[in-house]
């Protein structure tokens, strides 16, 4: 049975979407302004902003002292789960995929804790068989070690195995140096790579996925 492996946030979940919402939220109950929550996303730069840099920088802003920041970096992880909404479309992705005889295997960077409250929390841990987070694997993407780490894991061959992520480099580029095709989820944007270009781009997991089991076949 071939291996899917597929990136959690911003693939499988739409964290953009709900990191938005939870600024919106966390903005308001300070009596801060749109800009605020501007300013909160561009300064979260899509989940790459350490948490724990993201806190001290919120607490400046807001002008909170070193105790409520902690309380800050806490929201911070726990509004982000709050936020997510399960997504119907990726399910039914999920599930087409395994009834092609695919073994979607999900490999993220991040807390182990944190990845495992997202996954659970909108269910897609039923639909995956398992999944690697990079803090517990001590590998993070774009490692080509990872997806062979995740392959081991999930007790099934690399070769034959394709990744759909939304990251240029550590989805794309790390499965390209491990030896797999992979689907690239553009989300609007240009591929900013001038290394290659992706085999296959999509515009929604769903249509990843039906990428993956036609060209995969």
């Amino acid at each position: 049975m071939p291996l899917l492996l597929v990136d959690l946030d911003n693939t499988l979940i739409d964290r953009a979407g709900a990191f938005a919402r939870w600024a919106r939220e966390f903005t308001e109950a300070r009596g801060g302004s749109p800009a605020d929550a501007q300013w909160l996303e561009a300064a979260d730069r899509d989940g790459l902003e350490p948490r724990d840099r993201l806190a001290g920088m919120i607490g400046e802003r807001f002008g909170l002292d070193g105790a409520a920041e902690a309380e800050v970096l806490a929201e911070l992880r726990a509004g982000m789960v709050r936020q997510l909404v399960p997504d119907d479309a990726v399910t039914a992705a999920l599930r087409a995929a395994r009834a092609a005889g695919w073994v979607p295997f999900v490999v993220t960077n991040g807390t182990v804790a944190q990845q495992e409250r997202k996954l659970r929390h909108t269910g897609l841990d039923r639909e995956v068989a398992g999944w690697v987070i990079s803090e517990g694997a001590g590998i993070r993407k774009p490692d080509p070690e990872i997806f062979r780490f995740a392959a081991a894991e999930a007790r099934q061959p690399l070769d034959g195995a394709w990744m759909i992520g939304d990251s240029a480099e550590a989805d794309i580029s790390g499965a390209r140096d491990a030896g797999l095709p992979g689907v690239w989820l553009h989300r609007g944007r240009p591929w900013p790579l001038n290394t290659f270009r992706p085999g296959h781009a999509a515009d929604s997991f769903p249509h990843a996925v039906q990428i993956v089991l036609i060209a995969g076949n």
